[in-house]
């Protein structure tokens, strides 16, 4: 739950900085909140994974770009870069066989193979989804509509395709074997 609120406080408070000050505000807090958020998290666990880390730094940087030409195309199109990247590197490993699922998930879920493989296949076309729909909804709604997207949409859908996710993976997930199954 801790790693959860963590990841979503920047969102949380760049939607509420936004509504009271505006985008360029909000721009400006993100850009604080997501760094303090993995500080705390590395705190925390001593560790921080790859995708926010990642997502850490093209906030930092497309935020940067925003407030240094004072043009809101920089933050809007983040989410698109950062989906595209998410979705090459799990599509892009399958090309050589490799699932950046399994690297990533692979201490708390155990998988055949053939599931590793769906999953990295399922979240990359998934991450394409939301490049897709996030180019659309900041291209042809209001700014304030692409910020309720972004703060109110994207979870929901990504919460929804987990548990989705988790049906089509079902067949193949391997059961831990319990320590008295060899008597």
């Amino acid at each position: 739950m801790i790693k959860f609120l963590l990841e979503l406080a920047p969102l949380l408070i760049f939607f509420a900085t936004y509504k009271f000050y505006g985008l360029m505000e909000a721009t400006i807090a993100l850009m604080i909140t997501t760094p303090i958020s993995l500080v705390i998290f590395w705190f925390i666990y001593r560790r921080v994974a790859t995708m926010p880390l990642i997502t850490a730094v093209l906030v930092l940087v497309f935020g940067g770009l925003t407030l240094y030409f004072n043009d809101s195309f920089f933050i809007k199109i983040k989410p698109t870069i950062i989906y595209v990247l998410f979705a090459s590197g799990l599509l892009g490993a399958l090309c050589f066989g490799k699932s950046l699922m399994k690297s990533v998930l692979g201490q708390s879920v155990q998988l055949t193979e053939a599931g590793w493989f769906k999953m990295s296949l399922h979240w990359g076309l998934f991450f394409i989804a939301l490049a897709l729909m996030n180019e659309f909804v900041w291209r042809n709604y209001s700014e304030e509509a692409w910020v309720q997207f972004k703060t109110f949409g994207v979870l929901p859908l990504t919460l929804v395709f987990s548990a989705l996710e988790l049906i089509f993976i079902r067949g193949e997930i391997i059961e831990p074997q319990s320590e008295d199954s060899g008597q």
